[in-house]
């Protein structure tokens, strides 16, 4: 039997729904965590309808407390070990020039989108080792060289952040199997972003999810500390 463990996978029409049908089409047995127990629920009843394995969690991944006891019962429901580690579980905002920025605006955007990554992936780090498995973490194209940042620096600052707790984990854990890769897509067709952004070229979900899947594969086995930039057809 072959774990995945996926966060943010609660919301519909979104990338992590799109990620998590392709895993299971791939033969994975699904982990799914989000923070709404009904929503994350109902994605693994999804996915049990259509012949797939997966099994719901709920925990406020920006709690160290409430991360550990989740990663308690990945373990168990696991036998130890998942093969694959895929951290979706972010979110955007627009928070205005950094001189007009509320603290508390700043301080949300580094909490969903990097102190969750970082007790994600220490809680997934040795169940990973004991399966020598691969992570992939969500930045954007926010984080790389020539983006746009105006009014969204806090976002920006999370993603960048990200890339380089994701690079970090990728040299430390060189020597136990383990792979990490990020990637950083511009905007994707979701159902929240068509509505935001009717006009944009999107990345599709089917695109990212098949990148998912590649880069927790064997094909990908000599892939690791790479940043992988997804642009719209």
């Amino acid at each position: 039997m072959r774990y995945a463990l996926l966060t943010g996978v609660g919301r519909p029409g979104q990338v992590g729904e799109a990620v998590a049908s392709r895993l299971a089409a791939d033969g994975y047995s699904l982990l799914l965590v989000d923070r709404d127990a009904a929503a994350v629920e109902a994605r693994a009843g999804e996915i049990r309808a259509k012949g797939g394995s997966a099994q719901s969690f709920a925990a406020d991944l920006s709690s160290e407390d409430a991360v550990a006891l989740l990663f308690g019962e990945i373990g168990r429901a696991s036998a130890g070990r998942i093969d694959a580690f895929v951290h979706l579980a972010g979110g955007f905002a627009v928070t205005g020039p950094v001189a007009d920025t509320p603290v508390a605006d700043w301080e949300k955007q580094l909490t969903i989108n990097l102190r969750t990554a970082f007790l994600a992936a220490r809680g997934a780090i040795p169940l990973l080792r004991a399966a020598r498995g691969a992570a992939v973490f969500f930045s954007s194209e926010s984080a790389l060289s020539g983006a746009k940042l105006a009014r969204t620096a806090a976002y920006a600052v999370a993603k960048s952040g990200l890339v380089t707790l994701a690079l970090a984990i990728s040299q430390e854990e060189a020597t136990t199997g383990v792979r990490v890769n990020v990637l950083a897509p511009a905007a994707i067709r979701t159902a929240s972003n068509t509505v935001d952004m009717p006009n944009a070229r999107f990345v599709e979900r089917e695109d990212v999810a098949a990148t998912v899947a590649w880069l927790c594969s064997p094909e990908a086995q000599a892939i690791t500390g790479q940043v992988l930039r997804l642009t719209p057809r």
